[in-house]
């Protein structure tokens, strides 16, 4: 398994190179990175990594992989509806912040 991670890393970098420099991702020009790097990688690898990313807009898939958006969960619910009919309530007042706590010493520091 360590030997197929291997070759489709190789055949990435070599794609990325040849995005880098504006070429034609195929597959004769893949194995001549990887020659010129002296990584051997058998045609399977490079052959399929050709036919996925041949016709790929690269700048977009780079751009997908590295534009990851952070999740901040659902917003909170809305308040309670007034009730039909009479005066609304006068509003509850906020509660005051909670002060922070401070940081224990645990001993050590990350950085000694």
């Amino acid at each position: 398994r360590e030997m197929a991670d291997t070759h489709g890393i190789a055949c990435t970098y070599a794609a990325l190179i040849l995005h880098d420099e504006g070429s034609d991702k195929s597959e004769a020009n893949m194995i001549k990175i990887l020659k010129a790097a002296k990584i051997d990688v058998p045609a399977m690898w490079t052959k399929l990594y050709a036919k996925a990313l041949g016709s790929a807009d690269m700048g977009e898939l780079i751009d997908s992989c590295s534009n990851v958006q952070a999740g901040g969960g659902g917003g909170g619910g809305g308040g309670d509806a007034p009730a039909a009919g009479g005066g609304g309530a006068a509003p509850a007042k906020a509660k005051a912040p909670e002060p922070e706590e401070e940081e224990e010493d645990m001993g050590f520091s990350l950085f000694d």
